[in-house]
Parts: structure tokens; sequence; C-alpha cells
């Protein structure tokens, strides 16, 4: 074993005063191996339990793996053998939901050819890689993107079609994957899309939500409920258990120092709880290459799934509470944390997803045979926002406790791995945990937390002595009764790099939220990279009829993965003709939600009408509520116009859809406002069809796939400065749909890249905010008068009857005890003029066609590839690997 030099730097002990004063159990050991120091030339040992073939062996096994033949012949014979020896049925026992199983599990083998062959290469170059810890990754439905990925959506088409079936029929039958939410999980798996077509050696980590986080039904009365998201109740046949991939994760217990005779000494984490988890794998086809990306999800498994002793005993439910304990940590996606027993489910599920991500990847760099100062050559970890930064001082816990390095020594190795990447600045949204509950659950980590924190201050005091504040404002830990610990701000110190996800966000990441880590770092450590949307799922996917036009327009579908090659439609953006086929695509999309909508909740709306969408998380910063309160000032104005007025009003469709967390009081409120408004509007005979409004229940990635080729406006309207980008309103525009936006966010490059013109933007911008809300604190707000008429009608009970005052009474307070924190009064007045101003546009079709045509073709700078390719260039390091492509 390798020893440190006479010239290297003095190393700090292993074991910091604070830790040692906090430790007051020793146990002795005699095994040296368990406190022998380790250095960074040290090469870890690695013990693999797999079977080496002997060369002979391997030509044999090769022999016999062939690639699966591309004709309809084999696709069908692929599918028959599925049906019968996968699924046991047999042609009389056959319906959709068995044949669309048979087919995603024959498009699957063609998928595990990419994914071996890529494991293969990995294996001989030993890359980089780059792993991407996100809670979520909302990859909606599987065979579909499959079928497009691999090129072989035609040849399956006919072949089901002679096996008896329509491949349309299969696809409807697939559950979406129940493993995110919004926007943060969309982002997640559009990056794993662009990662594995761009061949980049990265990998996602996450959890494998057995419920999800939870199936969104709007009952009777218009409220949302929540019930279980069953979405695995049927075999998935995307993901493959591994069941020989487990690792033990510790909650709880106690943490001492062991120590031999000779004085030597390190910490160890003893006692408490452990549960298992056991890894799945989900394969992500790249789009024309031979490469396969891969997300693995974690299921927690308990150590003894049954007490047969309690069994006997008649104790039923002893008998299997630690195999419920141990699942529910993946049960459901973000349980709800208004209680105590919430709070520390969710913690736990935190440090569940990172322990197991981690040992799986200090136990694949181990194979690598590199030595420890090799280990951020080989290794890069994106947290996607705040969730996964247990990581830091999980890392730094293995590398000083299991491992044996020094503590400067593991904690430059940690600060060379990880990079943030924040995507919020909202206060509520920044993740604090209690100290009091941490010291219990994950006592280790608390102090290796409080050295972190101290060793941080001491650093930033010498820069900056006798700043008693400064100190303060930048502490991981914040006092209070109790003590919190600032997720953010640990993320912050133990990453390289911190990055934002718009231009406007990334500033305000510098000027408010971590500015005062700016004085420390200085601002090279806090970069910008805008979102991305992969144009695979989102265009040539969701969208055949102008997937179809575009290619034929542009000669190729090379657009597909350069986005940039649309720009050449704004070539054609004022040819008549070509206006009209633009246009009849975007109605016949508009037929196909119409018929949707028809069908599943029951609304008839007129497909000629303006389709006004707004599609996402309900939260009171998006303010679904400034939409639905101008509906109402639109449905009262109407009621007030003559016969001959009404011939001039353009007929609209509002189409609202989004889950609002369980616990989050006002923004179920708002569905229920919506919906009540809903039911009134869409009951009035007498507005002649001018006004629908539809609330979409559940919505999901496959709903979004409909809903978002339709849209004709799309509403980002979030209060300015409190969007970090949003990547629903690049999902409308590169369809065509134009945006009814505030200066927020993304939309802001929206704007400078399609052109001013083709985009409504209104509202206070985000350097007046804060004047704005100070105003308003202090002396009140200003009732926007068109608004107080809408207040006053639910008051009266216009929606709903008389009893809405008090259902609504907590809504309307936060505009006016409140002091309507998100400035619906202050933009009331502008947003309604950008309505007019739609209205007016929208009346003049070739203008309006044009504006569409735009769009899309200023789209191409908001690809996932582009995004995905500055995460590998600016912060992972990473270069693609050598595969074939297609």
């Amino acid at each position: 074993m390798t020893t440190s030099t006479a010239t290297e730097r003095p190393r700090r002990l292993s074991m910091p005063k604070l830790t040692r004063r906090l430790t007051d159990i020793v146990i002795k050991t005699e095994r040296e191996q368990d406190v022998e120091s380790v250095t960074t030339s040290s090469v870890p040992h690695s013990q693999s339990k797999h079977r080496v073939l002997e060369d002979e062996e391997l030509k044999e096994w090769r022999k016999h793996i062939e690639p699966s033949p591309l004709t309809k012949e084999a696709v069908k014979k692929s599918v028959v053998h599925h049906s019968i020896a996968t699924l046991c049925r047999g042609p009389y026992n056959l319906d959709n939901l068995a044949l669309y199983q048979a087919t995603a599990h024959s498009v699957r083998d063609r998928l595990l050819e990419d994914w071996n062959a890529t494991q293969e290469v990995l294996h001989a170059e030993n890359p980089k890689r780059c792993y991407y810890l996100s809670m979520e990754f909302l990859i909606g439905r599987a065979l579909d993107n499959a079928l497009h990925c691999l090129e072989v959506k035609d040849v399956y088409r006919e072949g089901v079609k002679d096996l008896g079936f329509h491949l349309e029929d299969l696809l409807k039958e697939e559950h979406d994957a129940a493993l995110g939410n919004g926007g943060l999980g969309r982002l997640a798996a559009c990056y794993m899309d662009a990662a594995a077509t761009l061949d980049y050696p990265t990998w996602g980590y996450g959890l494998r939500y057995q419920y999800g986080i939870f199936k969104q039904i709007i009952n009777s009365e218009g409220y949302q409920t929540e019930r279980p998201d069953y979405w695995l109740n049927f075999n998935n046949p995307w993901e493959f258990p591994r069941t020989d991939i487990r690792y033990d994760v510790q909650f709880y217990g106690y943490v001492a120092t062991k120590m031999n005779d000779k004085g030597k000494s390190r910490m160890t984490w003893e006692g408490g709880e452990k549960v298992q988890a056991m890894a799945y794998d989900v394969p992500i086809p790249g789009f024309d290459t031979s490469g396969c990306g891969n997300i693995r999800l974690w299921s927690s498994k308990p150590l003894n799934s049954f007490d047969f002793a309690s069994f006997n005993d008649g104790d039923y439910g002893r008998s299997v509470s630690e195999q419920t304990k141990a699942e529910n940590l993946t049960s459901v996606l973000y349980p709800n944390d208004n209680h105590l027993v919430g709070k520390e489910l969710r913690l736990k599920q935190e440090y569940f997803f990172v322990s197991a991500s981690l040992q799986d990847i200090v136990q694949r760099f181990r194979r690598t045979k590199c030595a420890w100062k090799d280990f951020p050559e080989k290794v890069a970890v994106q947290l996607n926002d705040t969730h996964p930064t247990l990581a830091i001082p999980e890392l730094q816990r293995i590398l000083l406790d299991i491992e044996g390095l020094d503590w400067d020594d593991a904690w430059d190795i940690v600060t060379r791995v990880f990079a943030f990447t924040n995507h919020t600045v909202l206060p509520e949204a920044l993740e604090c945990w209690s100290v009091p509950m941490m010291e219990r659950i994950l006592p280790r980590h608390m102090q290796i937390v409080y050295d972190i924190n101290l060793f941080f201050l001491q650093k930033v005091e010498k820069m900056y002595q006798g700043n008693r504040d400064l100190l303060k404002r930048v502490s991981i830990i914040e006092e209070g009764s109790p003590q919190q610990v600032r997720m953010a701000y640990l993320a912050v110190v133990g990453s390289h790099t911190v990055n934002g996800v718009a231009a406007l966000h990334s500033d305000l990441i510098k000027t408010q939220l971590f500015h005062d880590f700016i004085l420390y770092y200085g601002p090279e450590k806090f970069i910008n990279i805008t979102n991305g949307i992969t144009p695979r799922r989102w265009l040539y996917q969701a969208n055949p009829a102008l997937r179809d036009l575009i290619t034929a327009t542009l000669g190729s579908h090379k657009w597909v993965t350069h986005l940039d090659e649309l720009k050449a439609l704004s070539k054609h953006a004022s040819d008549a003709a070509f206006q009209e086929k633009w246009m009849d695509v975007k109605f016949q999309n508009k037929l196909r939600l119409a018929k949707w909508i028809k069908q599943n909740v029951d609304i008839t709306v007129n497909p000629h009408a303006l389709f006004d969408i707004q599609v996402k998380r309900i939260h009171e910063y998006k303010r679904q509520l400034l939409n639905i309160l101008g509906v109402i000032y639109r449905y009262k104005n109407i009621k007030m116009l003559s016969p001959e007025e009404r011939q001039e009003v353009v007929p609209r469709v509002v189409i609202f859809g989004g889950k609002a967390a369980p616990g989050y009081y006002i923004a179920k409120t708002v569905i229920k406002l919506i919906t009540t408004v809903a039911h009134v509007v869409n009951n009035d005979e007498s507005i002649d069809d001018l006004l629908k409004v539809v609330y979409i229940p559940d919505y999901n990635v496959s709903r979004a796939e409909i809903i978002v080729p339709a849209s004709d406006i799309s509403q980002h309207i979030s209060t300015a400065g409190t969007e970090a980008s949003g990547t629903s309103n690049m999902k409308f525009v590169l369809n065509g749909g134009l945006i009814l936006g505030t200066v927020d966010g993304a939309n802001i490059e929206i704007r400078d890249e399609i052109g001013s013109d083709n985009i409504f933007m209104f509202g206070t911008t985000a350097d007046k905010v804060a004047d704005l809300r100070h105003h308003q604190k202090y002396h009140g707000v200003l009732m926007d008068p068109n608004l107080q008429i809408v207040l006053s009608a639910i008051q009266e009970g216009e929606f709903g009857g008389p009893n809405t005052a008090s259902v609504f009474g907590s809504l309307i307070n936060t505009l006016t005890y409140g002091g309507d924190y998100y400035l619906i009064s202050a933009d009331f007045e502008m947003y309604l003029d950008a309505q007019d101003h739609v209205d007016a546009v929208f009346k003049k079709k070739q203008e309006w066609a044009k504006k569409s045509i735009m769009c899309t073709a200023g789209m191409g700078f908001f690809s996932a590839d582009r995004a995905t390719r500055e995460y590998a260039d600016k912060i992972w390091n990473l270069k693609p690997i050598q595969l074939l492509k297609k």
C-alpha cells in the first residue's frame, strides 16, 4: 500500500475535533482494515461475484448472440412467441392488453441488443461517466418512443395488423410510468433521451415508486381527490429486476469510534435499522444511434420479509410489519409532509435513494482498478435540485469511514465530483431538515454536515474577518428552534459548479439566492444552462402530421437531431399554400383533442374556437388563479353583449390541467374554483358556445402529447422572478403554439429566439416585484376595479351558489388580507389587455399562421441535445463513446 510522501501537504485527522466531542462510544477492534489509513494513491480492492468465462466459453456465447432480422415475418414470429411463451396467451384468449405486452416484449428484445452493445463499449473504453440523480423521471409511455427510435414502427404496424390487431389500439394500453409529477421529472427524462442520442455515457438514478405521486380524480363536487396510481399492477415490460444488485441502507443507530491497540481509529455508524435497495433497470433508447442509455431505479425491500414466529402466534400484522415498513419508503413520490411522520418518511426516502446510488457508483468505480485520486476523473454526479443533496455527506462518509481516506483528501474528491442544478428561487421550495430529526435518523451524516459547515465558515471568516452577519447568512445550519439544515447551501458548498436553468433565473441566483456565496467563491462557480426538451418525444412522436410536413418541406429528418435546421421553415412562413397546410395540421390536432375531451370528460367543444391552454402543476406562483379569474371576467362580459356585439367575439375553449400537492389547500381550492366555473359556463346556453372551460384530470405525459399539438395559445403566466425556466412553454412553441406569458423564466429567451412579434407578453417585471410587494404589504393592495367585479361575483354566489363565500373565502383572502403576494391585482389589467390582443390577432388568419410557423422555426436553441452538450462540456467534462450510427 502506498503512503504519503514528505512533500505532501499536512493531513487533517479523519476525525475532526467537533466530531470527537459528539462521540463517546469506543469499539475495540483487532482488524487492521477497520482503522488503517488510506491515501488517494491507493487502488480499492474489487471482488466480483460474477463468473469469468474462459475464451472458448465466451466464443460460444458470442456465436449464439444474433441480431433480430427486421422483416414483417420476424416481427410476427417474435410477437407470437412472447404471447405464448412469455404471457401464456394463445390465439383463443387474446385482447389488446395481451398483444400490447407481447409487442412490447418483442420491441424490448431489439432494444436490449443496443443496450448490451453499449455496455460492452463502456466496459472496453472505461470512460468517465455521468450519473444524473433525480427524484423524478417522467418518462411517459415507452413503446411508441422505442418504435420511433429503433425506426421499426411501420414494420410492427404491418405485423400486428396481420395478427388481427391495430398498433394504435395497442399503444393506448400502456400506462404512463408514475415516476414523476411535473417539469423536474420531464426535464430529467428529456436529458436521458438526449444523452442516449448523443452517445454520452450517462445513467440516471431514481426511485421506483409503487403508486407514483397519486392518480388525480375530480369528484362530482369538483374537488381533487387522490387515489393510488396502480401503474405496476400489470407486467411492466420496460424494466429489468436486478435481483443480484442489492445494497443495505441504514437508519437511526449511533456513532462510535473503532480503535485498535495502537490507538488508530475510525468513525463507524452502528445499530439502528436496515432495509435493502434492489435495482430495476429501464433502458432509454437513443435516436439514430445504436447506443442505449439506462435509468436505474431503486425499490425498497425488507431484510426479513416475513416473521414466522409472529404469524404462528396469531399476530399476523406484525408478521409482515417489517415488509410494510420497508416498502413504504418507495410507495409514493413526495409523501405528504404536513406532519412529522411524513417529514421523516421523506427524509428517509431521499437518503435511501442517494445511499443506494452512491454504493452502486462506488462499486462500479472499484471495478475500474483506478486509484481513489482518479475518482473525479471517472465519475461526475449531477444533483437535479436539492432532493439528492444528502449524496454529498454520504460520499464523504463512505470515503472517510468505510474506505479510510482522511478528511481533506475525501472532501477534495467530493467537491470535484458533484455539481448542482438549482430549479427554484422560492424559499418554500428550498429544502430544510430539522437538526434533531437528522441527528436521530442520520446521526453520522449530521456530524459530517456540522464539520463541513465548520470548515467552510472558518475559510469564509479568514477572508472576511469579523463579518459575523455574513457567516450567519452562508451557514449551512440555520439558527432557530429547532435548527435547520439548509440543503441548497450544502449543495452549493459541496459542488464544484452550480447552474441555473434560464438566463433570468441564473441572474437571480447570483444577485439574490446565493449572492453571499459569490463573495467567497466568485461568480465563476455559478453558470447558466437553459433547459431544453427532446424533439423526438415532443414533435416527432407527439405530432406526426406536423413531423411529416416539416420533413417533406426540409427534405430530410435531420432536424430531429439537429433542431437548428427548423430555422429554414421561416422561408415558407409567408407562403399562403404552406400556411394552409400548416393550419390544417393544427386543426386536425384540435379535432383529436376535442374528440378526447368529449369521450373522457363529456364536454363538447368547437374545434374552430381558439384553444387556450394552461397545463402544469397547480401552484400559486404559476397563477392558474389569474387565468380563471380572467375567464370569469370574459364570461360576465359576454353576458352583457348584444347579439350584434357577440358576432365579433372570438370563441374560446379554455383548458386547464395539473395536479395540486395533497396537502396544498390553496392549490386544491383553485381547482375547485376552475371546475365550479366550468360547470356554470358550460351549461349556460345563452352565451352561444362562445366560451367553454375544461379541466383535464390526471394530467401526464401521454395526455400532454395530445394537448400540446392542439394549442393555439398557451399560458405561462408566473409572477416574474418565480419560474426558474419552465419547459412546457418550449413544447407548445415547438408545435406552433403561441405564448401568452410574463417576462419570466425561459419565456424571455423564447421571445429572443422567435421574435417579440410572435409572443404575447405582459406583466410586472422581476426588477419591480420586490418594491411592489413592499408597497402592498405596508400600504395595502390597490384592487383592480375589474378584478373587484370578479371577486364580488364569486362572493355573491354566482359560481356554485350561496355557499361559495365560505368555500372560496381563503382563496380571495390571499389577494386581500394576504397581501396578494403573487401580484394578481397588479397584473390583472395588463393580462386582460394581452388577451384582447390575442383575440384581435387570431381573427387575422394569415398573420396568425405566419406567427405559428415562425414559432416552430425559432425553437432550435431549446433542444435537450444542446443543453446536454453544455452540461457535458461545461460541467461533466464528458466525451461521447464510439458507437455505430444507424
